[in-house]
């Protein structure tokens, strides 16, 4: 393997963390805020259907791209009317990314950064909008040389365009850059798909699915990250 010159991060549930917590709150927000008279599962059982329509049929290339905001709003649309409520998706939606802006990071990723920082150039690719991308990673306060997100690429991953986006973008070759990401299909699959080593972060210690590709490297912590890096060169 070549040198590393390049560490290329996910966001949700890699730098920052995401969740059913998370996920409740926002929900219980809408229903607060909204007064809709409903409970905030019941809300989020009915619009996750719709979501997961989204999200199954997201990477297929027949399947013209929205972003979350649109796929998400369309959801929000369907459930009330399901439910008979009168809510406004626009509105349940900013409460949504606004939550999403305010994710917590993980306790080892300002020190991993830090430790990376100088040695090799860091960037983010996520699937997310980019309203939502760019305030976290802004909110980060690391200088990444490159933040992409779906919704600029136009593609969800694990689609190869999409990684091949990124490394154009920082005009580096797949042998020099390393993609870290916590999901074996979106992560794992999609930077393999190109030529790229991928880096686990299995945090939950969940078994790998041995029907998706092999991580090249598997983390508990951000932190192996620096060692990887140092023994590549």
């Amino acid at each position: 393997m070549s040198r590393i010159t390049t560490v290329i991060f996910d966001m949700f549930n890699t730098l920052v963390k995401d969740g059913e917590t998370y996920w409740n709150a926002s929900f219980q927000r809408i229903v607060d805020e909204m007064g809709l008279g409903i409970s905030a599962t019941r809300l989020r059982q009915v619009w996750g259907a719709g979501d997961q329509a989204f999200r199954e049929s997201r990477t297929r290339e027949d399947v013209p791209f929205r972003s979350y905001n649109e796929a998400w709003a369309s959801s929000f649309r369907r459930a009330f009317t399901l439910l008979g409520l009168t809510g406004s998706d626009v509105d349940a939606v900013e409460i949504i990314n606004g939550d999403m802006a305010g994710r917590p990071a993980y306790e080892d990723t300002a020190a991993a950064l830090s430790q990376l920082e100088g040695s090799v150039r860091l960037a983010v690719l996520s699937n997310a909008d980019d309203r939502v991308l760019l305030s976290i990673a802004q909110g980060l306060g690391f200088p990444f040389a490159a933040v992409l997100s779906s919704e600029a690429a136009r593609a969800y991953k694990p689609r190869p365009a999409i990684f091949k986006n990124i490394l154009g973008t920082l005009n580096v070759s797949p042998a020099e850059a390393v993609y870290v990401g916590d999901r074996q299909y979106e992560d794992v699959q999609g930077a393999s798909s190109v030529g790229m080593a991928a880096a686990w972060i299995n945090r939950a210690c969940l078994p790998r699915n041995p029907d998706l590709p092999t991580p090249d490297y598997e983390l508990a912590s951000l932190l192996e990250l620096p060692d990887i890096v140092a023994r590549s060169g």
